[in-house]
Protein backbone atom coordinates (compact mmCIF):
# COMPACT_ATOMS: atom_id res chain seq x y z
CA UNK A 1 0.00 0.00 0.00
CA UNK A 2 1.28 3.51 -0.76
CA UNK A 3 2.62 5.53 2.16
CA UNK A 4 0.62 8.46 3.48
CA UNK A 5 3.08 11.01 4.78
CA UNK A 6 1.59 13.32 7.43
CA UNK A 7 4.86 14.22 9.16
CA UNK A 8 4.97 17.79 7.81
CA UNK A 9 3.95 20.03 4.95
CA UNK A 10 7.66 20.23 4.09
CA UNK A 11 7.59 16.75 2.48
CA UNK A 12 5.71 17.85 -0.63
CA UNK A 13 7.21 17.26 -4.08
CA UNK A 14 7.17 19.91 -6.83
CA UNK A 15 4.13 19.65 -9.07
CA UNK A 16 4.48 19.19 -12.82
CA UNK A 17 3.72 22.87 -13.40
CA UNK A 18 6.28 23.91 -10.81
CA UNK A 19 8.93 21.69 -12.40
CA UNK A 20 8.27 23.30 -15.78
CA UNK A 21 8.59 26.75 -14.26
CA UNK A 22 11.91 25.76 -12.70
CA UNK A 23 13.24 24.28 -15.94
CA UNK A 24 12.36 27.40 -17.91
CA UNK A 25 13.53 29.96 -15.32
CA UNK A 26 15.70 32.92 -16.30
CA UNK A 27 18.74 32.94 -14.07
CA UNK A 28 21.74 35.08 -13.21
CA UNK A 29 24.10 35.57 -10.28
CA UNK A 30 21.99 36.57 -7.31
CA UNK A 31 25.00 37.51 -5.17
CA UNK A 32 25.46 40.32 -7.70
CA UNK A 33 21.70 40.96 -7.65
CA UNK A 34 21.47 39.83 -11.28
CA UNK A 35 19.07 36.88 -11.12
CA UNK A 36 15.82 38.09 -12.74
CA UNK A 37 13.72 35.28 -11.26
CA UNK A 38 14.94 36.08 -7.75
CA UNK A 39 14.22 39.76 -8.31
CA UNK A 40 10.68 38.95 -9.45
CA UNK A 41 10.10 36.66 -6.44
CA UNK A 42 11.29 39.36 -4.05
CA UNK A 43 9.16 42.03 -5.67
CA UNK A 44 6.08 39.79 -5.73
CA UNK A 45 6.43 38.77 -2.08
CA UNK A 46 7.06 42.33 -0.93
CA UNK A 47 3.92 43.46 -2.77
CA UNK A 48 1.81 40.72 -1.17
CA UNK A 49 3.06 41.69 2.29
CA UNK A 50 2.82 45.43 1.72
CA UNK A 51 6.52 46.04 2.33
CA UNK A 52 8.96 48.05 0.20
CA UNK A 53 11.68 45.39 -0.09
CA UNK A 54 12.40 41.67 0.26
CA UNK A 55 15.25 39.17 0.30
CA UNK A 56 15.24 35.50 -0.77
CA UNK A 57 16.95 33.19 1.74
CA UNK A 58 17.55 29.43 1.71
CA UNK A 59 15.43 28.48 4.73
CA UNK A 60 12.92 29.62 7.31
CA UNK A 61 15.47 29.31 10.09
CA UNK A 62 17.88 31.58 8.23
CA UNK A 63 15.03 33.98 7.54
CA UNK A 64 14.31 34.26 11.24
CA UNK A 65 17.93 34.50 12.34
CA UNK A 66 18.97 36.99 9.66
CA UNK A 67 15.94 39.10 10.58
CA UNK A 68 16.91 39.26 14.24
CA UNK A 69 20.70 39.38 14.08
CA UNK A 70 21.16 43.03 12.95
CA UNK A 71 18.86 44.39 15.66
CA UNK A 72 20.28 42.73 18.77
CA UNK A 73 23.60 42.58 20.60
CA UNK A 74 25.14 39.71 22.58
CA UNK A 75 23.47 39.41 25.96
CA UNK A 76 20.18 40.95 24.82
CA UNK A 77 16.76 39.37 25.35
CA UNK A 78 14.30 38.38 22.65
CA UNK A 79 10.67 37.92 23.74
CA UNK A 80 8.71 35.14 22.00
CA UNK A 81 5.65 33.00 22.58
CA UNK A 82 5.88 29.79 24.58
CA UNK A 83 6.99 26.98 22.29
CA UNK A 84 8.43 29.35 19.70
CA UNK A 85 10.15 27.81 16.69
CA UNK A 86 13.12 30.16 17.09
CA UNK A 87 13.77 28.69 20.54
CA UNK A 88 12.92 25.01 20.07
CA UNK A 89 13.67 24.11 16.45
CA UNK A 90 16.52 26.27 15.16
CA UNK A 91 19.47 24.51 16.76
CA UNK A 92 20.15 27.13 19.42
CA UNK A 93 20.81 29.71 16.70
CA UNK A 94 19.75 32.81 18.67
CA UNK A 95 22.46 32.08 21.25
CA UNK A 96 25.03 30.66 18.83
CA UNK A 97 24.74 33.29 16.08
CA UNK A 98 23.63 36.42 17.93
CA UNK A 99 24.44 35.71 21.57
CA UNK A 100 20.90 36.47 22.72
CA UNK A 101 18.53 34.89 25.21
CA UNK A 102 14.95 33.96 24.27
CA UNK A 103 12.35 34.56 26.98
CA UNK A 104 9.00 32.81 26.54
CA UNK A 105 5.68 34.58 27.07
CA UNK A 106 2.03 33.58 27.29
CA UNK A 107 0.38 30.25 26.55
CA UNK A 108 -0.21 28.14 23.44
CA UNK A 109 2.11 30.32 21.42
CA UNK A 110 0.13 33.52 21.97
CA UNK A 111 0.57 36.51 24.26
CA UNK A 112 -0.57 40.12 24.49
CA UNK A 113 0.73 43.59 25.12
CA UNK A 114 0.48 43.25 28.89
CA UNK A 115 2.75 40.17 28.73
CA UNK A 116 5.30 42.18 26.75
CA UNK A 117 5.23 45.12 29.15
CA UNK A 118 5.60 42.83 32.17
CA UNK A 119 8.59 41.04 30.64
CA UNK A 120 10.64 44.08 29.62
CA UNK A 121 13.66 44.41 31.88
CA UNK A 122 14.44 47.64 33.72
CA UNK A 123 17.07 49.87 32.16
CA UNK A 124 19.56 49.04 34.88
CA UNK A 125 23.00 47.43 34.87
CA UNK A 126 21.89 44.18 36.53
CA UNK A 127 19.47 43.31 33.71
CA UNK A 128 19.92 42.14 30.16
CA UNK A 129 18.39 44.66 27.73
CA UNK A 130 15.15 43.62 26.03
CA UNK A 131 15.54 44.38 22.31
CA UNK A 132 13.09 42.43 20.17
CA UNK A 133 9.67 40.74 20.13
CA UNK A 134 9.07 37.75 17.85
CA UNK A 135 5.61 36.48 16.94
CA UNK A 136 5.01 33.10 15.23
CA UNK A 137 1.93 32.86 13.02
CA UNK A 138 0.60 30.24 12.61
CA UNK A 139 2.07 28.58 15.70
CA UNK A 140 3.57 25.16 15.11
CA UNK A 141 3.68 23.62 18.60
CA UNK A 142 0.15 24.83 19.31
CA UNK A 143 -1.23 22.86 16.38
CA UNK A 144 -1.24 25.52 13.67
CA UNK A 145 -3.04 28.05 15.82
CA UNK A 146 -3.68 31.48 14.32
CA UNK A 147 -2.28 34.35 16.42
CA UNK A 148 -5.26 36.73 16.27
CA UNK A 149 -4.69 40.08 14.58
CA UNK A 150 -6.10 42.16 17.43
CA UNK A 151 -3.65 40.53 19.84
CA UNK A 152 -0.79 41.15 17.41
CA UNK A 153 -1.75 44.82 17.26
CA UNK A 154 -1.77 44.96 21.06
CA UNK A 155 1.68 43.34 21.17
CA UNK A 156 2.93 45.76 18.53
CA UNK A 157 1.71 48.77 20.48
CA UNK A 158 3.58 47.61 23.57
CA UNK A 159 6.74 46.94 21.58
CA UNK A 160 6.59 50.34 19.90
CA UNK A 161 6.11 52.08 23.25
CA UNK A 162 9.43 50.59 24.36
CA UNK A 163 11.37 50.90 21.11
CA UNK A 164 11.59 47.17 20.45
CA UNK A 165 12.14 45.62 17.03
CA UNK A 166 9.19 43.47 15.88
CA UNK A 167 9.72 40.28 13.88
CA UNK A 168 7.06 37.96 12.45
CA UNK A 169 8.01 34.32 11.95
CA UNK A 170 5.37 33.83 9.27
CA UNK A 171 6.54 30.40 8.12
CA UNK A 172 2.87 29.44 7.75
CA UNK A 173 1.42 32.93 7.46
CA UNK A 174 -0.28 31.89 4.21
CA UNK A 175 -2.37 29.43 6.25
CA UNK A 176 -3.50 32.27 8.52
CA UNK A 177 -4.41 34.33 5.46
CA UNK A 178 -6.59 31.56 4.01
CA UNK A 179 -8.12 30.53 7.35
CA UNK A 180 -9.24 34.06 8.22
CA UNK A 181 -9.61 35.84 4.88
CA UNK A 182 -7.36 38.62 6.21
CA UNK A 183 -4.82 39.73 3.57
CA UNK A 184 -1.14 39.02 4.15
CA UNK A 185 -0.34 42.74 4.19
CA UNK A 186 -2.63 43.28 7.17
CA UNK A 187 -0.83 40.57 9.16
CA UNK A 188 2.56 41.96 8.16
CA UNK A 189 1.86 45.67 8.70
CA UNK A 190 2.89 45.98 12.38
CA UNK A 191 6.26 44.25 11.90
CA UNK A 192 9.71 45.54 11.00
CA UNK A 193 10.68 42.18 9.50
CA UNK A 194 8.50 39.35 8.22
CA UNK A 195 9.81 35.95 7.15
CA UNK A 196 7.49 33.73 5.06
CA UNK A 197 8.20 30.20 3.85
CA UNK A 198 7.67 28.89 0.35
CA UNK A 199 8.63 25.30 1.18
CA UNK A 200 5.84 24.40 3.60
CA UNK A 201 2.17 24.63 2.63
CA UNK A 202 2.98 26.31 -0.68
CA UNK A 203 4.94 23.25 -1.79
CA UNK A 204 8.14 24.80 -3.20
CA UNK A 205 11.29 22.71 -2.66
CA UNK A 206 13.42 25.41 -0.99
CA UNK A 207 13.32 28.90 0.40
CA UNK A 208 11.85 31.72 2.41
CA UNK A 209 11.55 35.46 1.82
CA UNK A 210 12.19 38.21 4.39
CA UNK A 211 10.30 41.49 3.86
CA UNK A 212 10.71 44.93 5.40
CA UNK A 213 11.79 48.46 4.60
CA UNK A 214 14.68 49.03 2.20
CA UNK A 215 16.94 50.05 5.08
CA UNK A 216 16.02 46.99 7.13
CA UNK A 217 16.47 44.60 4.21
CA UNK A 218 19.95 45.97 3.52
CA UNK A 219 20.88 44.98 7.06
CA UNK A 220 19.21 41.58 6.71
CA UNK A 221 21.11 41.10 3.44
CA UNK A 222 24.40 41.57 5.26
CA UNK A 223 23.29 39.05 7.91
CA UNK A 224 22.43 36.58 5.16
CA UNK A 225 25.96 36.95 3.81
CA UNK A 226 27.44 36.46 7.27
CA UNK A 227 25.43 33.26 7.68
CA UNK A 228 26.47 31.88 4.29
CA UNK A 229 23.10 32.33 2.63
CA UNK A 230 24.15 33.97 -0.62
CA UNK A 231 23.26 31.82 -3.64
CA UNK A 232 24.34 32.18 -7.24
CA UNK A 233 21.94 31.02 -10.00
CA UNK A 234 19.09 30.76 -7.50
CA UNK A 235 16.44 31.59 -10.08
CA UNK A 236 15.60 27.92 -10.53
CA UNK A 237 14.48 27.89 -6.90
CA UNK A 238 12.89 31.34 -7.07
CA UNK A 239 10.80 30.20 -10.04
CA UNK A 240 9.33 27.45 -7.88
CA UNK A 241 8.48 30.05 -5.24
CA UNK A 242 6.83 32.32 -7.78
CA UNK A 243 4.77 29.42 -9.10
CA UNK A 244 3.73 28.58 -5.54
CA UNK A 245 2.64 32.15 -4.80
CA UNK A 246 0.59 32.26 -7.98
CA UNK A 247 -1.01 28.80 -7.74
CA UNK A 248 -0.87 27.34 -4.24
CA UNK A 249 -2.14 29.94 -1.75
CA UNK A 250 -5.89 29.59 -2.23
CA UNK A 251 -5.68 25.80 -2.34
CA UNK A 252 -4.49 25.80 1.30
CA UNK A 253 -8.21 25.72 2.10
CA UNK A 254 -8.15 22.10 0.88
CA UNK A 255 -5.46 21.27 3.44
CA UNK A 256 -7.52 22.89 6.19
CA UNK A 257 -10.56 20.85 5.18
CA UNK A 258 -8.45 17.68 5.18
CA UNK A 259 -7.21 18.49 8.69
CA UNK A 260 -10.79 18.86 9.93
CA UNK A 261 -11.70 15.58 8.21
CA UNK A 262 -8.80 13.85 9.94
CA UNK A 263 -9.62 15.39 13.33
CA UNK A 264 -13.26 14.27 13.11
CA UNK A 265 -12.19 10.76 12.15
CA UNK A 266 -9.70 10.50 15.00
CA UNK A 267 -12.29 11.72 17.50
CA UNK A 268 -14.80 9.17 16.17
CA UNK A 269 -12.21 6.48 16.93
CA UNK A 270 -11.90 7.59 20.54
CA UNK A 271 -8.74 9.69 20.30
CA UNK A 272 -8.59 13.12 21.93
CA UNK A 273 -7.83 15.91 19.46
CA UNK A 274 -6.59 19.11 21.11
CA UNK A 275 -6.82 21.79 19.95
CA UNK A 276 -9.41 21.56 17.20
CA UNK A 277 -7.51 22.33 13.98
CA UNK A 278 -7.64 25.92 12.76
CA UNK A 279 -5.38 25.33 9.77
CA UNK A 280 -3.48 22.27 8.51
CA UNK A 281 -2.27 20.61 11.72
CA UNK A 282 -3.94 18.01 13.90
CA UNK A 283 -2.60 17.38 17.40
CA UNK A 284 -3.95 14.27 19.10
CA UNK A 285 -3.19 12.33 22.22
CA UNK A 286 -2.12 8.72 22.77
CA UNK A 287 -0.55 7.00 25.74
CA UNK A 288 2.73 6.14 23.99
CA UNK A 289 3.39 8.37 20.95
CA UNK A 290 6.60 6.61 19.90
CA UNK A 291 5.02 3.15 19.97
CA UNK A 292 1.87 4.37 18.23
CA UNK A 293 3.91 6.15 15.55
CA UNK A 294 5.99 3.01 14.97
CA UNK A 295 2.85 0.88 14.64
CA UNK A 296 1.42 3.34 12.13
CA UNK A 297 4.68 3.31 10.19
CA UNK A 298 4.32 -0.45 9.72
CA UNK A 299 1.03 0.36 7.97
CA UNK A 300 2.67 3.13 5.91
CA UNK A 301 1.14 6.07 7.76
CA UNK A 302 3.89 8.47 8.79
CA UNK A 303 3.10 10.79 11.73
CA UNK A 304 5.61 12.38 14.09
CA UNK A 305 5.48 12.31 17.90
CA UNK A 306 5.46 15.86 19.29
CA UNK A 307 6.25 15.41 22.95
CA UNK A 308 4.77 13.44 25.83
CA UNK A 309 1.41 11.95 24.89
CA UNK A 310 1.06 13.86 21.59
CA UNK A 311 1.28 13.23 17.88
CA UNK A 312 1.10 15.81 15.11
CA UNK A 313 -0.37 15.14 11.68
CA UNK A 314 0.04 17.78 8.97
CA UNK A 315 -2.01 17.92 5.78
CA UNK A 316 -0.58 19.25 2.52
CA UNK A 317 -0.94 19.32 -1.24
CA UNK A 318 0.22 15.70 -1.67
CA UNK A 319 -2.55 14.38 0.60
CA UNK A 320 -6.10 14.00 -0.73
CA UNK A 321 -9.42 13.48 1.02
CA UNK A 322 -9.26 9.82 -0.05
CA UNK A 323 -5.80 9.58 1.55
CA UNK A 324 -7.26 10.85 4.82
CA UNK A 325 -9.99 8.19 4.72
CA UNK A 326 -7.33 5.56 4.00
CA UNK A 327 -5.14 6.85 6.85
CA UNK A 328 -8.07 6.70 9.26
CA UNK A 329 -8.73 3.09 8.25
CA UNK A 330 -5.12 2.19 8.95
CA UNK A 331 -5.20 4.08 12.27
CA UNK A 332 -8.34 2.17 13.20
CA UNK A 333 -6.49 -1.08 12.49
CA UNK A 334 -3.69 -0.06 14.84
CA UNK A 335 -6.20 0.81 17.54
CA UNK A 336 -8.01 -2.48 16.99
CA UNK A 337 -4.72 -4.34 17.37
CA UNK A 338 -4.32 -2.83 20.80
CA UNK A 339 -1.31 -0.63 20.08
CA UNK A 340 -0.67 2.03 22.78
Amino acid sequence: MPPIDLRSDTVTLPTAGMRRAMAEAEVGDDVYGEDPSVVRLQERTAALLGKPAALFVPSGSMGNQASMHPFVRPGDVVLAGAGAHILHFEGGAPAALSGVQVQSLGHDGCFDGADVRAAIHPDEAHYAPTRLVAVENTHNLSGGRVFALDRIQDVAAAARDHGLHLHLDGARLWNAVVATGTPAADWAEPFDTVSVCLSKGLGAPVGSVVCGSETVIRRVHRARKLMGGGMRQAGFLAAAGLYALENHIERLADDHAAARQLAEGLAARGLRVDPAPETNMVMFEVESPAAFSAALREREVWINPMGPGRLRAVTHLDVTSDDIDDALTRIGAVLGAGSP
